[in-house]
């Protein structure tokens, strides 16, 4: 049975995502500067994709997202892999997050009273494919059609291999959204929306993110949950209220620490922001977010903030 975004709420009031799995990875020794990004690990180290699924679970996470964001089956194609090793590089980002799980479960978790970790199938937007900072922009010129063509196997290989959820994250378009969460549909998939945003009320491609949310769950009533990830910190509380208004969803947020994404050298630069990020995860669950964890950036460190501000939280509710 797949563990859902209820139960966790029901046993732990606030869920904790985890942070990113790029910069956990370089920290263990990944390069990270190819188009494949992450992927690349997954092919070549996939024990380091492991290690950041159990050191975060050990840091509080309740909620994890796989090393699949950057692993679609044109780009993986593109890099030498053929079709059938592609799809296998996708189901493994699911087995590993799983073996991880099992793991952590059997040595602590269990023991520990946690919740049983809720595996995230992320899957990230055309422009992660495109490698080149278009998930914070959109406006691919793409047709609906290739973007269909582009998400729904990846999306299938995903829910096949047992992951609780299909993540669309990262998104900047509205109509990459909905051409994604169609696909979910038909395949019957628990899914969650997060888009990428560049203020604090338009998701990046401009649409405010009010209507977005609000057109997702008029022609999707089935989403279940709504959110914002790979965005500013300082723009989820304005954000988290649009999100509200839009819809009665459960909402969840991810941001990045506040550093600027240089897509040329695919590196993150600047010192970010003063505050520390659970002061952050801390406003966001009393602006209405159930679910807090960390983007591009962030490391253990950050989840276990969160899970300290979600003590912080509940303590004076």
């Amino acid at each position: 049975m797949r563990q859902t975004l209820k139960n966790i709420l029901d046993q732990n009031k606030i869920l904790v995502i985890d942070g990113s799995m790029g910069t956990a990875l370089e920290n263990l020794g990944a390069d990270l500067n190819n188009s494949l990004w992450t992927a690349r690990v997954l092919a070549n180290r996939p024990e380091l994709v492991k290690q950041v699924h159990l050191d975060y679970f050990r840091a509080g996470a309740d909620a994890g997202i796989t090393c699949s964001y950057q692993a679609s089956i044109p780009g993986l194609v593109a890099n030498g892999f053929t079709e059938q090793e592609a799809e296998e590089l996708i189901t493994r980002s699911v087995t590993i997050f799983q073996e991880a799980r099992q793991e952590w479960w059997d040595r602590e978790g269990k023991a520990a009273g946690r919740a049983w970790p809720l595996c995230l199938a992320g899957v990230g937007p055309y422009g992660a494919y495109l490698a080149d900072g278009s998930e914070y922009r959109g406006h691919y010129g793409v047709s609906r059609e290739d973007l269909e063509k582009f998400h729904r196997r990846r999306a299938e290989l995903l829910w096949q291999a047992g992951a609780d959820v299909l993540l669309f994250e990262t998104q900047p378009s509205l109509e990459e959204a909905l051409v994604e969460v169609s696909i979910a549909k038909d395949l019957g998939a628990a899914f969650w929306v997060s888009f990428s945003c560049r203020d604090g009320l338009h998701i990046c491609e401009g649409t405010p993110i009010r209507e977005a949310a609000a057109e997702v769950v008029r022609q999707f009533p089935e989403v279940e949950a709504l959110g914002v990830n790979c965005t500013k910190p300082e723009y989820l509380v304005s954000l988290i209220g649009e999100l509200k208004t839009a819809s009665d969803r459960p909402i969840f947020v991810y941001p990045n620490s506040g550093e600027e994404y240089d897509p040329v050298t695919k590196t993150w630069h600047g010192v970010g922001t003063d505050r520390k990020f659970g002061d952050y995860a801390l406003e966001y669950m009393k602006a209405g977010a159930v679910a807090v964890g960390g983007c591009c950036t962030t490391v253990a460190d950050h989840v276990r903030q969160v899970a300290a501000a979600r003590e912080q939280f509940l303590g004076e509710a």
